[in-house]
């Protein structure tokens, strides 16, 4: 009985747990940024209008939300393993001179045998 298994390619490899959390906490300290921007602003921003509860909806609300954002992993689930062995193909070659057009053309490559090293007597 023969199984079909294939094997993982590189490029469907879910992102290292290291880079998910830098990723994370990246977020995070943007989103805490525009809270401590909104705070100041909040502050010193007059005459006082409706953009100061703007600002202050801001001050309040974004730290739940870089919360929920920085707690948010990578989903698991979302790659698909593509097959590392699916064929590339190869752009038309143009036949050389003196071969025929009418089939493909084949490179052969002969290795020699290995010689063997001379052996130290002593």
């Amino acid at each position: 009985m023969k199984t079909s298994h294939t094997a993982q390619s590189a490029t469907s490899l879910p992102k290292a747990p290291r880079e998910d959390a830098d990723s994370r906490f990246a977020k995070y300290m943007v989103m805490m940024g525009i809270r401590i921007a909104c705070f100041i602003a909040m502050a010193v921003v007059t005459p006082y209008g409706w953009y100061t509860f703007v600002f202050a909806a801001g001050a309040i609300f974004l730290p739940y939300l870089a919360v929920i954002v920085a707690n948010v992993g990578a989903d698991q689930g979302s790659t698909e393993a593509i097959n590392p062995e699916r064929a590339i193909e190869a752009p038309a070659a143009t036949p050389a001179a003196g071969a025929p057009a009418d089939g493909p053309i084949v490179i052969r490559i002969a290795e020699t045998p290995r010689l063997e090293s001379p052996r130290d007597p002593s």
